[in-house]
């Protein structure tokens, strides 16, 4: 056979599950696609998988090099390994043998500086380089995840007959669009982790008054979430939630969900975004709540010992207490417009901070455009999110997803029984940080007066940084200390 008919259209180095399936998405969609990895079982384990689910038209490589040569020029290849070092790695080890005009595409979960500075590096060589998120999990790669490509446009134009046959599909597109330039692609899927955080963080606070303050089991649970996945919250987080509490413990009595140790993992994403938030003032507690909580479920141990000290320092648990003269349905229903209206805060913030980023970069990120994107293969999907589209087509300049017409509307129809179920929840003693500071934002954000004017009046007093008023222009400091006393002398002498 002549080598050149041989020639795979795509190339993806680094087998892993998310590697291989997406791997076998690309083939399964119709593209000959060459695969390679370090650990040359995992071709073996991939080629395996290719012929088992269809001959597809996948081959395996075991060197750099013939991986390389394999692909049609201009060649394009996709990175899926660890982020940082070993991206640089493999970076190193491919493009050796690759030319001007040929294509770098790294779909790990990386830090938008590394891509950039890679972009730089490569670009030396005339290699194009794309950072694209990739949401979805295991399924998603498999089956259609949301695609988040940025970087070169050329690169991107290169693969886009690929990229949008392999995104999910839904209605209006398919789950990928081109970002625009620099690391954007990884920032976004960043944010999007960051969202999914909240969004979490938001179900297991749901979940938590529920089963405390309603007493209510898993078997009810799960058709309570099984009912509102057909409502405004249907989503994937929703829909999965309603299965977890539906398995039974293989290794004993009761639901397996009771016996899974309540320490959360995490990879770093969310951190980046809170961390990121910081850097451009952008208010984000909603996800910073979240990210807190997964740091404090890593204290078991602590959280156990402080229960026994609080214990026997004479606190109480209130749970039972304010359960006595619940109506489950009433809460039930509370809970749910609860959720949804501090869902609604976690992803304005979200929104916000990617503005906010786009600005500074120049990436003019087009926000109704990603939560398209973000309607089918990705983790955060949800029916909502075409809601948000729509928000940022009636205004692409939207403040804020709060003061649309629409999420307006809906949030003030909700929060009575937000502050309701807050309330519940801090008299019950149970914590809710995502609702409660979902809460804070809104109070926060709607209010045109805060007592942020008392602070800067402390400032100006003890580090002179001035204020301004709100009666006349300019900067003005005053004497505080010293006017505070003369007014005290002076009300002496007039008593």
């Amino acid at each position: 056979m002549e080598a050149s008919t041989a020639l795979s259209r795509i190339g993806l180095a680094g087998l892993a599950v998310m590697g291989q399936n997406l791997a076998l998405n690309i083939a399964e969609k119709g593209f000959p696609i060459s695969v390679y990895n370090r650990t040359t079982s995992k071709v073996d384990e991939t080629l395996e998988r290719a012929k088992e689910e269809g001959n597809l038209p996948l081959t395996g490589h075991y060197s750099p090099r013939d991986f390389v040569l394999s692909l049609q020029r201009p060649r394009s290849v996709i990175i899926l390994v660890k982020a940082g070092s070993p991206v640089d790695q493999t970076i190193g080890a491919l493009s050796q043998f690759m030319d001007p005009g040929d294509c770098i595409i790294d779909g790990g979960n990386e830090w938008y500086e590394n891509t950039e500075r890679r972009m730089r590096e490569v670009a030396d060589k005339g290699i194009l380089y794309l950072g694209m998120g990739v949401s979805g999990g295991e399924e998603g790669a498999r089956h259609g995840p949301s695609l988040m490509p940025g970087g070169s446009y050329q690169a991107y134009s290169n693969i886009e007959d690929i990229v949008k046959k392999v995104a999910a599909q839904v209605e209006d597109g398919h789950c990928v669009t081109y970002i625009g330039e620099g690391g954007s692609g990884n920032f976004v899927k960043m944010v999007h982790n960051g969202i999914e955080y909240g969004d979490m963080q938001l179900i297991s606070e749901a979940y938590d008054v529920l089963k405390v303050v309603g007493g209510l089991s898993n078997a009810e649970l799960a058709n309570i979430f099984s009912d509102w996945n057909k409502g405004e919250l249907e989503s994937f987080l929703i829909e999965i939630t309603a299965d977890i509490f539906k398995v039974k413990d293989e290794c004993g009595e009761g639901q397996l969900v009771d016996k899974i140790l309540d320490k959360t993992g995490m990879k770093g994403t969310g951190k980046w975004t809170v961390q990121q938030a910081a850097e451009l003032m952008v208010a984000a507690p909603t996800i910073a709540a979240s990210l807190d909580c997964r740091y404090l479920s890593g204290l078991k141990e602590e959280r156990e010992a402080a229960s026994e000290v609080l214990k026997e320092a004479g606190m109480r648990e209130d749970a039972g207490t304010v359960r006595n003269g619940i109506d489950k349905k009433r809460l039930i229903d509370d809970v749910r417009q609860a959720l949804y209206a501090s869902k609604i805060c976690s992803y304005a913030q979200g929104m916000n901070l990617l503005r906010a980023k786009s600005v500074e970069k120049g990436w003019n990120l087009n926000l109704g455009e990603l939560a398209r994107i973000w309607k089918g293969g990705c983790i955060i999907r949800a029916v909502f999110l075409d809601r948000i589209k729509k928000a940022y087509q009636r205004n692409p300049h939207l403040a804020n997803l709060l003061v649309d017409p629409e999420f307006a509307r809906e949030i003030v129809q909700r929060q009575a029984a937000w502050r309701r179920v807050v309330g519940l929840a801090i008299a019950a003693g149970i914590s809710t940080p995502g609702m409660s500071a979902s809460l804070s934002y809104f109070d926060t954000y709607r209010r045109a007066r805060l007592p942020a004017n008392l602070v800067q009046a402390q400032r100006d007093l003890f580090g002179a940084h001035t204020y301004e008023r709100i009666d006349r222009p300019g900067s003005y400091h005053t004497e505080w200390t010293k006017l505070s006393r003369q007014n005290t002398a002076s009300i002496g002498a007039f008593n």
